[in-house]
């Protein structure tokens, strides 16, 4: 489907838009391999050896492509501006570069819902709130949210603390932890299959990432006459797509600039929800990251992969709940017009990926299968994430009977296609631990003996998943006494916004520290498999905390959303 509004023509159904947008995703979208299914089966027999299986509880998330698309009113004069000037820079580049076709739909596609969800979110009538009584044991579970303002999120701006060993030693703008995050996933990726991503410059997706400090610094302009230059030279599918994703990630933030400033001048007034669906976000969310992860071809459109994309997101939109909620941001699956029991299954799906990502068979089959446990280590390590800033709350929970310990791994396959069944029976323990791990176990019987019961406890579980741990003892307890067990502790003896404050201002001078040894080839996907399983899934799950919700007036700032 072309867009309707080159030359002036109609105005675009975005309906027609969320349609051919739903089965362009249904062509592409090849099922699991046979080698996953393997891996998967291999993990959870191996898992079941160490007790008894237990049926336990079944909850079924539907395939986010299987209920039929939103519908929405249609772009503004302003959004019709906007796409005309997408539509021309994507017929260029379709035409110079045939071979991105598909990416270049997608985007055009996911611009004009987009623009038909922001309409709709400022003039259509609000629905009412889909109803939040579920008696479901995640459900149960899910927090009261504190009060936040834009003070309290100065954290979340992308001016982020220089890595000690520079991960960009091209540009000084990209010299940061926050986008070393892209760059650790290829290092690891790359250890075995080398695809030559590693140490891409000019071609390099994340210089266009959307962050706005590095938008406002680089030279755009001068940098697409740049690589287009480098295309003509020596074409690369990923170059092509790198400018795709710089106009999607322009497009995206002139509208949400748009009708921010319509609702700061009281143009309009935003409501606190947002009108997207289960469909539509899940296929916004596809384009914001589907390339900005570099991938193989032959592995772009695999269920799998898609899965552990879109579940990255969500870890993402966890964190920015109520941040997003003060600026506005659209695409958070919190804030959407989706049922509450939906958004808490999509949040554990993500929780139940990242303790699938600590199991080695889970990294056998696909390049970017790095992509969940390196998510939640960079964001842990830079104080962006939630598990510091908003996760300690007073009291630890008991860990008896708890829904989200019993939630056992699941690499979520199908979350777009058929869906995907989380099931929660009572997880297993390694009945001891190995050197390493005894030695960090250790550690914290002598530096936090309170904590230590709920810390051992831990290990044996990730040990049930991982199996023997082989890590770097130093690094990896620098980084969990002033993070994971300085937030366990505060959470024991004083917790509150000061103390959150002070735990999550640490851990990005921690991150400035340590962030390179994720790199090691010989220890670093051992600490980041143990890291994310403390930061993602450990008792008290700080993660999890953060999926609560509490409204407040849109405010709007320079904000990276």
């Amino acid at each position: 489907m072309k867009s309707g509004v080159v030359g002036g023509g109609p105005e675009i159904s975005t309906a027609e838009a969320g349609i051919a947008l739903a089965r362009l995703f249904g062509r592409h979208i090849r099922g699991r391999t046979e080698e996953d299914r393997k891996c998967q089966t291999a993990a959870q027999q191996r898992l079941d050896a160490l007790g008894s299986p237990h049926p336990g509880t079944a909850l079924h998330l539907e395939g986010a492509l299987q209920p039929a698309p939103d519908a929405y009113l249609p772009p503004d004069e302003a959004g019709q501006a906007r796409l005309r000037r997408l539509e021309a820079s994507l017929r260029l580049i379709e035409s110079a570069f045939p071979q991105v076709g598909t990416d270049i739909e997608v985007c055009r596609l996911t611009c004009e819902m987009l623009e038909g969800a922001w309409r709709s979110r400022a003039l259509a009538p609000p629905r009412e709130e889909q109803s939040a009584d579920c008696s479901c044991a995640l459900c149960r579970q899910v927090p009261a949210a504190p009060e936040r303002t834009l003070a309290d999120y100065r954290w979340r701006q992308s001016a982020g603390l220089p890595l000690a060993v520079k991960t960009w030693p091209y540009r000084r703008e990209l010299d940061s932890v926050l986008t070393g995050g892209w760059s650790v996933v290829r290092q690891m990726n790359d250890l075995e299959r080398d695809l030559g991503y590693r140490h891409r410059f000019e071609d390099d997706i994340l210089l266009f990432h959307e962050y706005k400090r590095v938008i406002d610094t680089i030279d755009t302009d001068h940098l697409t006459q740049l690589i287009e230059g480098r295309l003509a030279e020596d074409f690369s599918v990923n170059s092509a797509r790198a400018l795709v994703c710089g106009l999607y990630a322009a497009h995206k933030r002139s509208a949400d600039e748009h009708w921010l400033q319509q609702h700061q001048t009281g143009s309009v007034v935003l409501p606190q929800t947002n009108p997207l669906g289960q469909s539509t976000y899940s296929a916004l969310q596809m384009m914001d990251c589907l390339f900005w992860h570099v991938s193989p071809d032959s592995e772009l459109w695999q269920e799998e992969h898609l899965a552990s994309l879109l579940l990255c997101r969500v870890v993402d939109d966890m964190t920015d709940v109520r941040v997003d909620a003060l600026t506005g941001e659209i695409s958070n699956f919190w804030l959407s017009g989706m049922s509450a029991h939906t958004k808490t299954l999509y949040a554990a799906s993500a929780i139940a990926l990242i303790k699938y990502g600590c199991m080695p068979e889970a990294h056998s089959s696909m390049w970017n299968t790095w992509l969940m446990p390196s998510t939640i280590v960079w964001m842990g390590l830079t104080g962006r994430h939630a598990l510091w800033f908003d996760g300690i709350t007073q009291g630890l929970p008991s860990a008896q009977g708890c829904a989200l310990c019993d939630l056992q791994p699941n690499a979520c396959s199908g979350i777009l296609t058929h869906g995907t069944t989380l099931t929660l029976s009572p997880r297993r323990s390694a009945p001891s631990l190995s050197a390493r791990t005894a030695e960090l176990s250790e550690r914290c019987r002598v530096h936090f003996p309170g904590a230590w019961p709920l810390f051992d406890a831990e290990l044996h579980a990730f040990e049930a998943l991982h199996g023997p741990w082989h890590g770097n003892t130093d690094t990896v307890w620098s980084i969990l006494r002033r993070t994971y067990l300085a937030a366990v502790e505060a959470s024991r003896t004083e917790a509150g916004p000061d103390r959150a404050r002070e735990v999550q201002q640490d851990s990005g001078v921690v991150g400035s520290e340590y962030f390179y040894t994720m790199y090691e080839p010989e220890t670093g996907r051992e600490d980041t498999a143990l890291l994310a399983y403390m930061f993602g899934c450990a008792h008290p799950h700080f993660l999890w905390n953060a999926t609560g919700y509490r409204p407040a007036d849109l405010k709007g700032d320079w904000l990276d959303g």
